[in-house]
């Protein structure tokens, strides 16, 4: 969850590690601490944020060519400056940086005081320092060494990275569970989290691979497995670019995405839908198409907006494929002990890849003879690693915390899959089939066309900055929008809301609405529109304040309503891509009104890569 650079070569490591921090801070942390070799091996750390550890440093003389970093998101411990990231050694030889949890870190934390060892930390990670150089220093191993066979011992996640004040050529990496990715330069390395703080230097990486040690030493990179066999690198080019990674004029990387949607849906369908020749192809999964199509039931996992997503596939399949669904929370389906039957198609759905929960579900799917599909975004991530096949949404690096076109661009290939089974297995009318490529086709414009209304939806949310609760109700395969919309007005603004079924406003929620409370109907024009006009009047009676996203031309709602947002008229089942565009705007417009830090909200990350 928080963030990992590290750099060795001819440049001010200083410099390159503080400008990576920054690029990681959308991963969301609450310390940032650096480590470097300059007249010994010296830590500086602070609670905060990167630029107030970058003013605590500032003016000293740290020049170096070796160095690592760390954004922190507390586990073990509180956030201050103690806690922070990196840590010594016993004898500060030795510094260490680490994403992840180590779970048996109290036990081995018993034992290294039991021989004498004293901790100023509340971490896991200064157990886990010392530990290394506990077995170095027993065993007389050299460094490397005394890495691998600590982290033989160790249960949990991690990615770390160690330097050593008696090696200035030595950077030692491993990675389970947590990303890692190695940027190769011209006599120079760099590591990091995620690419966005290497593409500036380089667009040659490695991505390690899980229970890898990497080890750069005197200029070459050597990669190993824990078990001590060599590897070979397979180094891969970033088709990212640097300007993907900046804000590009807008206030905040959260508008910038939202406003990005027509082109990501764009990408995510350029090269798989030819509507002149009726074809809709997705190589990653041709190999697999006819697993899914004989299944006898396929299973969604995922966790937050993505699995708001995986609801409204398990709508689309069922209609258009006619294969039972079921979407699970991935954090709650692995431990339930789920019944998972030979031949079960699991799709996995992550924006980063990287979301501990989903990767865990897919090891224990694969175990029970589960084909595991992947959609996310990042390429070369440990769930596209894992999966048998899958699915890219090519919606560009997205640094907002709260997610935005990850959620319309995992919809679209979602479709994409749904509807390519479909056909194939003749559950869909080749006209159906034909009018809903058409429909993906004309996506972009549509959602161009409610991003018009910017200036409209921001008129609304400063009626409504200072609610202290919003209720979102939807139908069908707009219920997922309602859950979605009300999820990031939680995240960012953090004003209190729910999202429900209309219908379902009847057996609870419906005592809350008074004339203070925003209802916001997500309320097309679609198969159920007679039953959610009657939730709006129900809504209205009480006096609640009624917001409705209504398909463009209706007359009926709008006439109920305090305020509208009009969306154009688009098939039922993708209609979620283009309604959620509103709220979207709205959550954003909110919290920027109420002073809310919008691309860095409290307590949260980006990546959720601890369980």
């Amino acid at each position: 969850m928080c963030g990992i650079v590290a750099y060795i070569g001819h440049r001010d490591a200083q410099q390159v590690i503080i400008k990576g921090l920054k690029r990681l801070e959308y991963r969301g942390y609450d310390s940032a601490g650096i480590a470097l070799l300059n007249n010994g091996l010296n830590v500086y750390k602070k609670k905060g944020k990167v630029s107030e550890l970058e003013e605590y440093i500032n003016g000293q003389p740290l020049t170096s060519h070796i160095g690592i970093g760390h954004t922190r998101w507390a586990t073990h411990g509180e956030p201050n400056d103690t806690n922070a990231h990196p840590h010594y050694s016993a004898s500060k030889k030795l510094a260490i940086i680490h994403n992840g949890i180590i779970e048996n870190y109290s036990a081995l934390k018993q034992e290294l005081i039991n021989k004498g060892h004293r901790f100023v930390s509340e971490t896991d990670t200064e157990v886990l320092i010392h530990f290394i150089e506990d077995i170095q220093q027993s065993n007389n191993y050299p460094l490397d060494e005394a890495v691998r066979v600590a982290l033989t011992q160790v249960i949990g996640a991690y990615a770390i990275v160690v330097m050593s004040a008696e090696n200035p050529d030595l950077l030692i990496a491993a990675r389970k569970g947590s990303p890692l990715v190695i940027g190769i330069g011209k006599d120079e390395f760099f590591m990091a989290s995620d690419a966005t703080p290497i593409i500036e230097y380089t667009k040659d990486v490695v991505y390690l691979n899980d229970q890898e040690i990497a080890v750069i030493d005197n200029g070459e990179l050597r990669i190993k497995t824990i078990e001590d066999a060599p590897t070979t690198p397979y180094i891969q080019r970033l088709e990212m670019e640097l300007e993907a990674i900046e804000k590009g004029g807008f206030e905040h990387f959260m508008l910038k995405e939202i406003f990005e949607q027509p082109r990501s849906i764009k990408d995510c369908l350029r090269g798989r839908l030819d509507v002149s020749s009726g074809r809709l192809v997705l190589g990653g999964i041709r190999e697999y198409v006819n697993k899914m199509v004989h299944a006898d039931r396929i299973i969604i996992v995922a966790c937050g907006t993505s699995w708001h997503a995986g609801l409204v596939a398990e709508y689309m399949i069922e209609e258009f494929c006619r294969i039972p669904v079921e979407v699970e929370y991935a954090s709650e389906f692995r431990y339930r002990n789920p019944i998972i039957r030979e031949g079960d198609v699991v799709i996995a759905i992550s924006q980063s890849g990287e979301t501990a929960d989903t990767l865990a579900a897919i090891e224990l799917a694969k175990a029970k003879g589960a084909i595991i599909i992947g959609v996310c975004n990042v390429v070369g991530s440990s769930i596209a690693r894992a999966s048998h096949a899958g699915s890219y949404t090519h919606a560009g690096p997205e640094i907002g915390v709260a997610s935005t076109k990850a959620f319309t661009a995992q919809l679209t290939v979602l479709s994409m899959i749904c509807l390519i089974v479909a056909q194939k297995k003749g559950t869909i009318t080749e006209r159906k089939f034909h009018e809903m490529l058409v429909e993906l086709e004309n996506l972009p414009a549509k959602v161009e066309e409610v991003l018009k209304q910017n200036d409209k939806i921001k008129e609304l949310a400063y009626t409504f900055k200072d609610a202290t609760n919003f209720l979102y109700l939807g139908r069908g395969c707009n219920f997922p929008v309602a859950l979605e919309g009300a999820l990031k007005l939680k995240e960012i603004s953090y004003i209190h809301a729910e999202g429900y079924p209309a219908a379902e406003m009847k057996h609870g929620p419906i005592a809350l609405i008074d004339e203070e409370m925003p209802v916001v109907f997500i309320a097309t024009h679609d198969s159920s529109y007679e039953k959610i006009v009657s939730n709006v009047q129900e809504v209205k009676a009480r006096k609640g304040r009624v917001i409705s996203v209504v398909t463009k031309g209706d007359e009926l709602i709008p006439g109920m309503s305090e305020f509208v947002i009009e969306v154009p008229a688009v098939q039922e089942a993708l209609m979620p891509i283009v309604s959620v565009i509103p709220l979207q705007l709205l959550s954003y417009h909110i919290a920027v009104m109420r002073g809310c830090n919008v691309d860095q909200p409290r307590n949260l990350a980006k990546s959720v890569t601890v369980e």
